[in-house]
């Protein structure tokens, strides 16, 4: 597994991955003229300092999935992690490699003390991946988010401290 930028050889696998049933469920894709495109150059733009986001290869380099650091605030030392696997990649372990990879980057080269993240209480993909990660389930949010389906969903919020991956300070 490589993290990498995302690019014109990941087209086709992120077309038939944003109509896949469970990512498009869960996570909106990009729509309108060239939105690919879009989603290709927006994850690649690192220049606000906001987020960092990384297509997640696989053998031969094909697209498996994705993964961000994204909401990053400097000032609280935290920010939110998102991530999904292609339906041909489910159950290998990219995204938990990913998910890891993606926090080690966040608490050692952008200095975070603190990443969380949320998911549909529905989605035990999702929860699986967050607990094999080493996030906590540190409760659950009623009806937070509207997904796709225009109903606001109760989500589990998990956390990750930079200490408990042995990095940063012990406070």
């Amino acid at each position: 597994m490589v993290l990498r930028a995302f690019g014109p050889g990941d087209v086709d696998d992120l077309r038939a991955a944003f109509v896949d049933e469970e990512i498009a469920r869960w996570n909106p894709a990009p729509t309108g003229p060239d939105a690919i495109g879009r989603f290709i150059a927006s994850r690649n733009d690192w220049t606000d300092a906001d987020q960092a986001s990384w297509a997640v290869a696989g053998p031969e380099d094909r697209l498996v999935g994705s993964v961000s650091v994204h909401k990053i605030d400097r000032d609280q030392g935290d920010a939110e992690v998102g991530y999904w696997t292609a339906p041909w990649a489910r159950r290998q372990g990219y995204a938990v490699r990913a998910v890891t990879t993606a926090s080690r980057f966040a608490f050692g080269e952008l200095g975070l003390r603190r990443l969380y993240l949320f998911h549909a209480v529905e989605n035990g993909g999702s929860c699986a991946v967050a607990l094999a990660a080493g996030f906590r389930h540190e409760g659950t949010l009623r009806e937070s988010y509207r997904y796709a389906d225009g109903v606001h969903h109760d989500e589990h919020l998990h956390g990750l401290l930079a200490r408990d991956l042995g990095m940063g300070s012990d406070r």
